[in-house]
């Protein structure tokens, strides 16, 4: 597995993968209509890109494919971190939140997934709050939570 920045061309496959990781992955806990309303098939990758270019962004690749991604924004907040359905449990995701972790100093948060959740708190991070966020008039339950990060050289 090769870890690089983030580079424009990228974009479309991390949608797809976004895309596919969400309803492969997280159809456990919830439904199809909750993933229909949190992964559509379309993303503005405008959007996506210029979000991916302010951010510490991230891909993951094995064999040049992408096999996962993630990005975090100077204040520490992890926006997405997706792994390939192929992938899991690798330690893709791990490497992941690793690099990114090192980018910022301080409080680090993120808006965990309830399939995500026990990924973080592995990693340390505690739950702030449980929420319910509404898109498209359905309502999805994740998890504020947050880690106290110190750099290391």
């Amino acid at each position: 597995m090769l870890l690089r920045t983030y580079q424009p061309q990228d974009c479309k496959q991390m949608a797809e993968l976004f895309y596919n990781t969400v309803h492969a992955i997280c159809n456990l806990d919830y439904t199809k209509e909750q993933l229909d309303v949190w992964a559509t098939r379309s993303v503005d990758e405008e959007y996506w890109n210029q979000s991916f270019l302010k951010h510490y962004t991230y891909v993951a690749l094995e064999h040049h494919t992408i096999i996962g991604f993630g990005d975090i924004d100077q204040t520490g907040y992890l926006d997405r971190l997706y792994v390939h359905k192929d992938f899991q449990r690798m330690g893709v995701a791990s490497a992941i939140c690793h690099q990114l972790e090192q980018t910022v100093q301080g409080k680090i948060t993120t808006q965990a997934s309830i399939t995500a959740k026990p990924f973080f708190e592995k990693r340390g991070y505690r739950i702030v709050k449980e929420q319910l966020v509404e898109r498209q008039g359905i309502l999805l339950k994740n998890y504020v939570m947050e880690k106290i990060v110190e750099i290391t050289e």
